[in-house]
């Protein structure tokens, strides 16, 4: 089992930035590829990013590449959404993800981009 608490969510104004962390409890995080998610009022989950488990390889959505990097610290089970330029279409609550031979979703953080 793997237990992920995502953090550093909030208010922010649009071409801002924020840092979101997930934390991971259980099972180390090596063993899983590490992912972010997001879900907009009225909309599906949607893949953000991703990072494999020893962090040589990145993946992202067309919508968020240049403004987003996804990075990972494996002697803390943390993984990193560094968010710039921020814009309002990225206002959602934002999900880690955790694969490996089981998924493990955690409970998400709201990150709000006001004009």
């Amino acid at each position: 089992q793997v237990q992920l608490a995502e953090s550093g969510g909030g208010l922010v104004q649009s071409g801002g930035s924020l840092r979101l962390s997930c934390a991971a409890s259980g099972r180390t995080t090596s063993n899983y590829d590490m992912g972010w998610f997001r879900q907009a009022p009225g909309k599906d989950r949607e893949f953000v990013a991703r990072i494999t488990r020893n962090g040589g390889s990145t993946y992202y959505a067309d919508s968020v590449k240049g403004r987003f990097t996804i990075s990972r610290d494996n002697v803390k089970n943390t993984v990193y959404l560094q968010m710039s330029s921020l814009k309002p279409e990225d206002t959602a609550v934002y999900y880690c993800r955790a694969d490996g031979w089981a998924t493990y979703w955690g409970r998400g953080t709201q990150v709000t981009v006001s004009n």
